[in-house]
């Protein structure tokens, strides 16, 4: 093609097609190259008369993620609150208990002791860490080198709590506990607003959802694009070693253009050859950034049974053999179509891949029953899933960790520059992280630094702060002076060891004074 772009979005996910859209609105000469024959990239609305609508990808919104709530009001895409109204379900050791509230109690004071320390720890250590360089943080060192698995060992002391720890980790970030680096983990919280924010449903980042699915956002920004953007158009060669950068296709269909902005997650620019070579840093950390594994598997049923049992349709379900840990109600607003959407996570989507979807169906439907402690769960009317790891333009779902010892190393480069290519994409974001907020910060960040070097915003203007979503307002998770300062479990427990040992010599001392002991 001789037609010459000011600016060339190579992905057409909600952060390549956020960027081109404000590029456009700029008056700039725009194209985005999406890889597949949709937009939305780890968003994907299916439409079918079983389902009406359903999001297979990213669906979750709440309140301080400002931007993708101002961009779906832009759009004309309402919101609706996810169903938390009744009793949430925590089933373990084949026991159901039925709860209010995001996160479990316990009737064993030290396992409650256990999450309150946890939780606090997480955020509390968060708080240190900068938010656009976290491998500046004072422990960016002591911390890249842990795990969550040994963070978790250090911190928790119940066996309780360790297994809710991991099933935090899982839920969060689909990966596993000896995986990640604890401080990438504690970054990645912080940027969500800590561990309240981003665990909860109501006032958290899984309050809503969108009427008529996320998948949306991405085919209403194409729609205005105005033919801007090219389905099918896997990018495969990128050329700045002349005056403009030259971009190929798998078709070899060839464009070019003054500047480039990558929104696909880090490792898939793999899949691209560069010419002149990537800076050996931004190579080595391309390399090394997998993405989570995840299977999303909506059940619908004739009716939404669990609701008449007082239940909201959440659920955590803590047993190794069970395919899916969390659950949420994805009945339709108006209640139609009564669903229970689930995660089949990390290690679990690794190995239940090897089953046929029959199977997986048939397994989730039992641990439904079980949990929910009826057999009205066994007689589903439809089954829908996705697994995000057979996406070969995705890698995965719902986004890139970094296992330990990459941050501190290679994480400067996240969002550097190389030459004339710029870098969005959720993992690039300060703010929601692997979250659709994410994606459209770092669309909109990449979009004002090409704006910059074409002299038509400041430098001062590339980031700009969000004001608070006036339809969705952010309520403040206040903590209580107890929670603020009760002992750890294992504080407590040495404690009263310490207690318990000084009240014995002292009884003994008071024995032996009053002759009640007798020194041989």
């Amino acid at each position: 093609m001789n037609i010459e772009y000011d600016v060339i979005v190579i992905g057409g996910g909600i952060s390549g097609l956020s960027a081109a859209k404000l590029l456009f609105e700029s008056g700039l000469k725009v194209v985005v190259l999406e890889a597949r024959d949709r937009v939305g990239g780890r968003t994907h609305t299916i439409r079918n008369k079983d389902v009406q609508y359903v999001d297979v990808g990213g669906a979750y919104v709440g309140p301080t993620q400002n931007r993708i709530l101002r961009v779906a009001k832009e759009l004309g895409v309402k919101t609706y609150k996810v169903n938390v109204s009744q009793r949430f379900i925590h089933h373990i050791k084949g026991k159901t208990n039925a709860f209010y509230g995001s996160f479990p109690p316990s009737w064993n004071p030290f396992v409650n002791l256990d999450y309150n320390h946890l939780w606090r720890t997480i955020d509390e250590w968060g708080k240190e860490i900068p938010e656009d360089a976290p491998w500046k943080a004072p422990h960016a060192a002591e911390w890249d080198k842990m795990s969550m698995k040994e963070f978790i060992e250090k911190v928790c002391w119940t066996k309780a709590a360790k297994r809710f720890a991991q099933l935090f980790v899982n839920v969060n970030v689909t990966s596993e506990p000896q995986q990640v680096s604890l401080l990438w983990f504690l970054w990645y919280t912080k940027l969500c607003g800590g561990t309240s924010r981003m665990f909860s449903v109501t006032n958290g980042g899984q309050e809503r959802k969108f009427v008529g699915g996320a998948g949306q956002i991405s085919e209403k920004i194409m729609d205005r694009l105005e033919g801007r953007v090219k389905l099918q158009s896997p990018v495969v060669r990128i050329d700045q070693s002349g005056g403009n950068v030259i971009v190929e296709t798998l078709p070899h269909e060839i464009y070019q253009a003054k500047y480039v902005i990558s929104a696909i997650p880090p490792i898939l620019t793999t899949k691209i050859h560069f010419n002149p070579e990537l800076p050996a840093t931004r190579n080595q950390l391309i390399q090394r950034l997998p993405m989570g594994s995840v299977i999303k598997c909506m059940m619908y049923y004739k009716e939404a049974f669990w609701r008449k049992m007082d239940y909201c349709g959440a659920m955590y379900i803590e047993n190794e053999n069970a395919p899916v840990e969390i659950t949420l109600d994805d009945t339709k607003p108006d209640g139609t179509f009564p669903a229970i959407m689930g995660f089949i996570l990390s290690r679990k989507a690794t190995s239940l891949a090897q089953l046929s979807k029959e199977e997986r169906k048939r397994r989730i439907c039992e641990y439904y029953a079980k949990a929910l402690g009826t057999e009205e769960a066994l007689h589903p009317v439809y089954y829908e899933e996705k697994n995000w790891c057979e996406e070969q333009y995705s890698g995965g779902c719902y986004t890139t960790y970094f296992p330990p010892g990459i941050m501190t190393q290679y994480g400067s480069v996240i969002r550097q520059p190389v030459g004339r290519i710029f870098f969005a994409g959720t993992e690039t974001s300060t703010q929601w992280s692997g979250y659709m907020e994410g994606a459209v910060q770092a669309g909109e960040r990449a979009a004002r630094e090409v704006m910059c070097k074409l002299g038509l915003i400041s430098n001062g203007e590339i980031w700009i702060p969000e004001p608070e979503s006036e339809d969705v307002p952010a309520l403040p998770f206040p903590t209580t002076f107890l929670e603020r300062n009760l002992p750890s479990a294992q504080g407590l427990a040495r404690f009263l060891c310490h207690s318990t040992f000084i009240a014995m010599v002292a009884l003994g001392f008071f024995a032996y004074k009053k002759g009640l002991i007798v020194r041989v």
